[in-house]
């Protein structure tokens, strides 16, 4: 008797990648991995360390979740990816810089644009998809907190020692990258995180004609869940007070898979995070599916140094999510 062939997709799944920070770049890490046309959109609300002296002295969009999303994604030695992390430990004007903001800084001042600078060197870079700021400028985040008071940038939003009732951005009607929007409207599947939720993940997400390419968008929309709150943005937060808060921002529910970790995490793990003030994200399973939403729950945490998403695993529940919606819709 015939084996019945499982149906193949005919071209790559375009998916759209939404989020920051470390968690980011680990899980693109392994998604590149895959048979996907990946394009990653990056908030240029970042206004700390080496990225706000040079958004603030050269008058750019600050290139630092740029440059960790670029070096995720780039098809190059490690050596230059550690040579793209590199940090100035030293001298006047240089020290605190990564050497990657400075190339990126180089880019746009040598092609005039930050946004061809950032193809450019995805062209030299070799990287494995699209890398696309929210907007062509830099933004303020700002923050009401729950007293009402208003937490201007970034970088002080977390902390002010005050729960965060909303983030908004200044200027509010900022344009957005229309390449962004495109290739939202051409997507097979978005997916939003993991990342800092209000400093990285909603900035994208409150650009106006983002949020309505998402909301528009018959792609199949998935959220990757943080593993560990995040002090002074999601303290003693569970799954759905993420998912909460995204739907207060924007108004909808979008989600059609949330991506959970379920594993355990090794008390003396928990005892290293609780030093710095942050706990596991608790799995409110009821909570969430009573809302609707489809949960997929895995041991998808490893432990290094630090706690990480384990990017293979991640990616393979990403990928199947994906395929078999495709598949479903013909």
């Amino acid at each position: 008797m015939a084996i019945k062939q499982q149906p193949s997709l005919t071209r790559k799944p375009r998916i759209v990648v939404i989020g920051g920070g470390t968690g980011l770049s680990v899980m693109l890490r392994g998604l590149k991995q895959k048979p996907l046309d990946i394009t990653a959109i990056v908030t240029v609300a970042d206004d700390g360390g080496s990225s706000g002296i040079l958004r603030e002295e050269l008058q750019i969009p600050p290139p630092g979740d740029i440059r960790n999303v670029l070096t995720a994604l780039a098809d190059t030695e490690p050596l230059l990816a550690e040579v793209l992390k590199y940090r100035f430990q030293n001298g006047t004007g240089l020290a605190g810089h990564s050497l990657g903001n400075l190339i990126l800084a180089a880019m746009t001042d040598i092609t005039g644009d930050f946004v061809t600078g950032i193809t450019e060197l995805s062209r030299i870079f070799a990287v494995r998809g699209r890398v696309l700021p929210a907007a062509n400028q830099a933004i303020v985040l700002k923050a009401e907190m729950e007293d009402g008071s208003i937490v201007v940038g970034e970088s002080t939003i977390p902390k002010s020692g005050l729960a965060i009732r909303k983030v908004f951005l200044e200027p509010a009607d900022v344009e957005a990258l229309p390449e962004a929007v495109q290739a939202l409207r051409d997507a097979d599947a978005i997916l939003i995180g993991p990342g800092s939720l209000y400093t990285s993940i909603l900035p994208n997400l409150i650009v106006p004609k983002l949020a309505e390419a998402i909301i528009q968008s018959d792609a199949v929309k998935l959220f990757v869940c943080n593993v560990m709150t995040q002090p002074g943005e999601t303290d003693n937060y569970s799954v759905s007070d993420h998912l909460t808060a995204i739907h207060s921002h924007i108004g909808h529910h979008i989600f059609d898979y949330v991506i959970v970790n379920d594993g355990e995490i090794p008390p003396q793990v928990q005892s290293l995070y609780a030093e710095k003030g942050s706990t596991a994200v608790h799995l409110d399973l009821e909570e969430v599916t009573k809302r609707g939403y489809k949960v997929i729950a895995d041991t998808l945490v490893l432990f290094r140094t630090y706690l990480r998403h384990d990017a293979a695993k991640l990616s393979d529940h990403i990928y199947h999510l994906v395929e078999d919606w495709m598949l479903r819709k013909g």
